[in-house]
């Protein structure tokens, strides 16, 4: 039976883009029908497979960025144009609704979060991280639980922000969630911390104390993820309650 499961997760899926979303100058979410989709956890990803008219392919992975329902078939991806890739500028440029591309998932089961866990959760966020991040504070809303999150989110400017309007709604609103974004190029006019990468100081000022043994996930460009880990266990957080996720490029 866990075979089978396996094996429809593995599948290929012909997946219709419903609707775009602009969430940056460079970032964009893109709600996809997939018939048949299985369902996911809150942190797992997928693998997007474009074939060309010559049959040439390829595939890349990406967060998920929903928080499943069992009355829909929709996925939500929040993709970040890289500079001279081969997928992400033709996922955020050239894809329009009515279009379609092959789905493979969902796939991870380490880097989730559930909603019966009862653990206070700290989100540490770089740059585009924040998508698997997003998915895990919206199943905490959809599910009506109130375990503490707080999320620290580092990113450039003010203006690569995801889920900026969001963010501020749900840090009003959903009680036990607490937002705080950390900016390394330029903060906002007002902003109290000066610009620049994460540091210890901002956990420790933002982040769950190492005591109340919090869930921590922590994910961002690779650089960003082993800096921050490093942060966490020197502060006294335990390694085996800290999940990382990780990918190239530039760090946040």
């Amino acid at each position: 039976m866990a075979r089978a499961a396996v094996s429809r997760r593995l599948t290929w899926r012909a997946a219709r883009l419903r609707e775009v979303r602009a969430e940056t100058g460079s970032a964009h979410t893109l709600v996809f029908e997939v018939p048949g989709w299985p369902g996911h956890l809150a942190g797992q990803h997928v693998d997007v497979r474009l074939t060309a008219e010559d049959g040439y392919s390829t595939e890349r992975s990406y967060s998920i960025a929903s928080a499943f329902t069992d009355s829909d078939d929709l996925v939500e991806l929040t993709v970040q144009r890289i500079p001279d890739g081969e997928v992400s500028p033709y996922l955020v440029d050239v894809l329009q609704p009515g279009m379609q591309v092959e789905l493979r998932g969902p796939v991870g089961g380490w880097f989730v979060w559930r909603a019966a866990e009862t653990a206070p959760v700290l989100l540490v966020a770089g740059g585009s991280g924040v998508v698997p991040l997003m998915a895990m504070i919206r199943a905490r809303a959809k599910a009506s639980v109130r375990v503490p999150f707080r999320l620290v989110y580092s990113t450039r400017t003010p203006e690569d922000v995801l889920y900026a309007e969001e963010l501020r709604r749900r840090a009003l609103e959903d009680r036990g969630l607490d937002v705080t974004v950390v900016y390394t190029r330029r903060a906002p006019d007002g902003h109290g911390r000066p610009p620049g990468r994460l540091t210890a100081a901002d956990l420790a000022e933002w982040g769950w104390p190492p005591d109340f043994e919090p869930a921590v996930f922590v994910c961002g460009p690779t650089g960003f993820v082993e800096a921050a880990a490093d942060l966490l266990i020197d502060a006294g957080h335990e390694p085996q309650r800290i999940k990382t996720e990780r990918f190239g490029g530039t760090d946040a």
